[in-house]
């Protein structure tokens, strides 16, 4: 009966820290991957995390596909300072319209909530990564 109550304490020890407040910060509970965003979800996510790059692509769109793994390479390295998404702008024409979508790729970059800068257009990493990095 004792192990069982030590299992049950230490079980209940790592929820308490787990969900308690000021843990982690937001940005690390995030996955290394982008996040889909929608016109559904697309201000709650940026407002939930401190710094939100949202891929905004068609699948038609040749660059957004020359994009598209840079994105989810980048994602993957910066998981815990940056997080990324994808918008569809096909499937969510409310958020396009919202912030002016009218070339793709573009990304929306958001800092507290505030979009703090739009980049344009398909580009190597080597260009992309500092116009991104600078924000951190």
């Amino acid at each position: 009966m004792d192990e069982l109550e030590q299992i049950r304490k230490k079980k209940l020890d790592e929820i308490k820290k787990r969900f308690s407040p000021g843990t982690a910060s937001k940005t690390e509970e995030a996955t290394a991957s982008p996040v889909r965003i929608t016109d559904t979800n697309f201000d709650e996510t940026v407002r939930k995390y401190p710094l939100v790059v949202i891929d905004c692509w068609a699948t038609w769109c040749k660059p957004c596909q020359m994009i598209g793994p840079i994105i989810d390479a980048m994602a993957k390295d910066y998981a815990g300072k940056i997080v990324f998404g994808k918008l569809n702008v096909d499937e969510n024409p409310r958020s396009s319209r919202k912030y002016g979508i009218m070339s793709i790729p573009a990304l929306l970059v958001f800092k507290n909530g505030q979009l703090i800068d739009q980049i344009v257009g398909a580009m190597p990493r080597n260009m992309l990564e500092p116009k991104i990095k600078r924000y951190l």
